[in-house]
C-alpha cells in the first residue's frame, strides 16, 4: 500500500557505504523506520540532510507490514526551519528532544494527536525569538498526555505527595520509593500550569530547570520500559543560566 505522510526524523545512522537508517514518527503510521539509498553525486532527489534530528518532512513509501525496513519512494522538507538549526540553544534543545523522543515514542502506533502535539511544538520553538528556556519541560509534560500518563492537576492540594509509579498527587504517603515530597511536587503542578505562551513568566534557575529535567525523566523511565539514560543530557544542562 502506497503511503505519502509527514514525518519528523528522531534519529539517523549510516548504514554501509551509501545508505542512511532513519527513524521516524509518521503522522499516519506511528512509528517507522526506513533504510535510503544517498545518491553520492549532488543531482539526486534525497540528499543527507534531510534528515537530520527533528526535519518535517513528507514521505511517500509502499507500506509493507512484515518488513522492519521500509524503503523510501520520495522525500520532501515539509517545513524548512529558520532558526533551529543555527541557535545553539535551540539546537542543544531539539538534540536533547530528539533523543527523548526516539525513546519516548519506541512502540507507538498510529496517534494523530500526537504527531500534531510535536509537528506544533517544534515550529513554535522554531519561531519563538526568546524566552524559551523551559521549551523542553513544558514539552515533556505535556507529551504525557498523549502517551497516557499525564497526571490530573485537580487532585493537586498543596502539600500533597507526587506518586510517580501512580500518576496522580496524594496527600497520604505513598507505601513504595518512586513519590516526591511535597516542595517537589509542588514544581510538577507548576509545570502542569504552563503553556508554551505562558512559560516566560515563570523562572527556573539552571539548578532548579537541571532538576526538574531529571524528575521528568525519571517519571517516564518508570511508565516505558527500557527508558535508557541519555547521552545528550549533559549538554543540555549546560544551557541557560
Amino acid at each position: 500500500m502506497m503511503i505519502k505522510t509527514k514525518a519528523v526524523v528522531l534519529r539517523s545512522i549510516k548504514f554501509g557505504d551509501s545508505k542512511l537508517i532513519v527513524d521516524t514518527f509518521t503522522e499516519q503510521q506511528g512509528r517507522v523506520s526506513f533504510v535510503c539509498r544517498i545518491p553520492k553525486t549532488s543531482h539526486g532527489k534525497i540528499k543527507k540532510q534531510m534528515f537530520q534530528p527533528l526535519s518535517l518532512l513528507e514521505v511517500t513509501f509502499d507500506h509493507r507490514p512484515t518488513v522492519q525496513l521500509q524503503h523510501l519512494k520520495g522525500v520532501r522538507i515539509l517545513s524548512p526551519y529558520t532558526s533551529l538549526p543555527f541557535d545553539s540553544f535551540k539546537l542543544g534543545i531539539s538534540l536533547f528532544l530528539a533523543e527523548f523522543l526516539y525513546y519516548a515514542t519506541k512502540g507507538e502506533q498510529y496517534n494523530n494527536p500526537l504527531y500534531q502535539y510535536i509537528e506544533t511544538g517544534l515550529l513554535w520553538l522554531d519561531g519563538c525569538k526568546r524566552d524559551f528556556s523551559n521549551f523542553h519541560l513544558v514539552f515533556m509534560m505535556k507529551l504525557s498526555l498523549f502517551l497516557g500518563f499525564y497526571p490530573n492537576l485537580d487532585d493537586y492540594h498543596p502539600g500533597d505527595y507526587f506518586d510517580l509509579r501512580q500518576a496522580c498527587f496524594t496527600s497520604s504517603l505513598p507505601l513504595h520509593e518512586n513519590f516526591l515530597q511535597a516542595h517537589e511536587a509542588e514544581k510538577i503542578s507548576l509545570l502542569m500550569r504552563m503553556n508554551f505562551e505562558t512559560m516566560r513568566l515563570f523562572e527556573f534557575s539552571r539548578t532548579e530547570r537541571n532538576r526538574c529535567v531529571d524528575l521528568m525523566l525519571s517519571y517516564y523511565r518508570l511508565h516505558i520500559p527500557g527508558f535508557p539514560e541519555l547521552r545528550s543530557l549533559p549538554v543540555l544542562k549546560t544551557l541557560f543560566v
